[in-house]
C-alpha cells in the first residue's frame, strides 16, 4: 500500500477542537490517512484550564512546541504571541511537511498555521468558511482563512455561495454539513439526574446555561454588556451556570465579572471554567434556555430544541431557526426576553424542530474527499473567479 496521506489538523480553542472531533475520529480510524494533531493557542492558557489535558484524557497525540504564550489578553500581547505562533508552525513544517493542512473556522490563533504554511506550498483546507458573524474580528479571520485556502467545507447552501462569491472555483466548495454535530447522533445521552448532580444542583428546578464572549469590535461597550447581562440574571430565580468566554481581548474583565456575580450566589449559581464537548452537550440538553452570544446557541442549539437569547451583535448575518429570540444588550430587554424563552408556550414551539446545518454524516465525507482529492498542481494554482452582482 502507498503512504498514508498526512493530514495535520490545528485545533487552538476548546471550541474548535469539540467542532474537530468527529473528523479527528474519522481521520484516524482510515487506513489511508495519517493524523497529525497540532495543538496551540488557548489550550495551553492556565486560566482555561488548560484544555490541553482534555486532549490528553481522551488518548490523542499531538506535537509539542506549538503553544503561543502571552502575558495578558492585551492587543499587544496577543499580537506578539500570533508571531511566536507563525515561527513555532514554521519549523514545525521545515521538520516535516504535511500533505494537507485542516483548518476551521475563525479563531484568531488559526491564521498562523496557514501562514507558516505558505511558503511551503501545502495545500490548505478549511472547515467552517462562508459564515458571517458581524460583531467580531472573527468576519476578519474566516474570510481570509478562506482566500489561504484551497478546499473549503461548508456547512450549509448560503455559506457556499458566500465562499463562491468571495471568487473560489465551484469544484473546491464542498456543503457537507457541519461535523461537530454528528456528535448528537453518535454520543449516548448522559441521564439527566448525573448532569443535575455533577452541578449540585436541585433538580427540581431549572437552570440557565450562560456563555458570553467579547464583542472584540466593541471594546469600549464590554463592561456595560457584561453588566446589563448580569443585572437580567439577577433578576432570574432558578439555577443559573456560567462558562468561562473564550480567549479574545477582553476575555479576562467578563471572567472577573462573572465570578463577583457568582460568589454570592454559590447556592444557584455555577461557574466553569471548561466545560468540554461532551458535558457542554449535555448541558444544553438539559438546560431550559441557553443565553449570551456563543455561534453554538445558533449552530448546536436547535438540535436539543433548546431556546436561545442572543445578545447583541457577536452573531449578527449568522443564520437562525426559530429557537433564537435576538435582543439588545439593554436589562430589561434581556429578561423580557429570558422569560419569553423560558415559557412553556415558546418551547412547545421547538418541539420537532429540524437543525439545518448537518444530519450526522458530515465527518465521513470530509473524510472521503480528503482521502480521495488529488494533491496535485491544479489544486495548489487557484483561480480568482469573477461572479459580478448587478448593483
Amino acid at each position: 500500500m502507498a503512504d498514508k496521506r498526512s493530514i495535520a489538523a490545528v485545533t487552538v480553542a476548546r471550541s474548535d477542537f469539540g467542532l474537530y472531533e468527529p473528523l479527528l475520529e474519522k481521520i484516524k480510524a482510515d487506513a489511508a490517512l495519517e493524523l497529525r494533531l497540532l495543538v496551540s493557542g488557548a489550550h495551553f492558557a492556565p486560566e482555561f484550564g488548560p484544555t490541553v489535558r482534555e486532549i490528553e484524557d481522551k488518548g490523542y497525540d499531538y506535537e509539542r512546541g506549538l503553544d503561543m504564550p502571552r502575558d495578558s489578553d492585551s492587543p499587544q500581547s496577543i499580537a506578539s504571541s500570533l508571531g511566536g505562533g507563525v515561527q513555532a508552525f514554521a519549523k514545525a513544517f521545515g521538520t516535516k511537511r504535511p500533505d494537507l493542512l485542516l483548518v476551521l473556522g475563525d479563531r484568531l490563533e488559526m491564521v498562523c498555521a496557514p501562514i507558516a504554511a505558505l511558503p511551503f506550498n501545502i495545500p490548505v483546507a478549511h472547515l467552517y468558511g462562508g459564515k458571517v458573524s458581524e460583531g467580531a474580528v472573527d468576519e476578519l479571520v474566516r474570510h481570509a482563512l478562506t482566500k489561504m485556502s484551497h478546499l473549503h467545507f461548508v456547512t450549509s447552501e448560503t455559506h457556499a455561495r458566500r465562499v463562491l462569491q468571495m471568487g473560489e472555483e465551484s469544484w473546491r466548495v464542498m456543503n457537507y454539513g457541519s461535523p461537530g454535530l454528528d456528535r448528537l447522533y453518535t454520543r449516548p445521552r448522559t441521564p439527566r439526574g448525573e448532569v443535575y448532580a455533577r452541578l449540585s444542583f436541585d433538580s427540581a428546578q431549572p437552570f440557565l446555561l450562560v456563555t458570553f464572549h467579547p464583542v472584540t469590535l466593541e471594546p469600549l461597550q464590554r463592561d456595560a454588556q457584561v453588566s446589563a447581562l448580569l443585572a437580567a440574571l439577577a433578576q432570574y430565580d432558578g439555577q443559573i451556570v456560567l462558562t468561562y468566554p473564550n480567549a479574545d481581548v477582553g476575555h479576562a474583565a467578563i471572567i472577573a465579572a462573572f465570578e463577583a456575580f457568582a460568589a454570592p450566589r454559590s447556592a444557584r449559581v455555577r461557574l466553569l471554567k471548561n466545560a468540554g464537548a461532551g458535558f457542554y452537550f449535555d448541558l444544553m440538553a438539559c438546560a431550559t434556555a441557553m443565553i449570551g452570544n456563543t455561534s453554538s446557541g445558533i449552530g448546536d442549539a436547535p438540535s436539543f430544541e433548546l431556546p436561545v437569547v442572543n445578545i447583541g451583535t457577536r452573531q449578527a448575518g449568522f443564520e437562525r431557526a426559530i429557537n433564537v429570540i435576538d435582543v439588545g444588550y439593554d436589562t430589561a430587554g434581556i429578561d423580557a426576553a429570558i422569560r419569553r424563552a423560558t415559557s412553556t408556550e415558546f418551547r412547545a414551539g421547538l418541539r420537532g424542530l429540524v437543525n439545518p446545518y448537518g444530519d450526522g454524516k458530515s465527518s465521513a465525507r470530509i473524510a472521503e474527499a480528503l482521502r480521495s482529492i488529488p494533491l496535485d498542481d491544479r489544486l495548489l494554482r487557484k483561480k480568482f473567479v469573477d461572479r459580478l452582482v448587478p448593483q
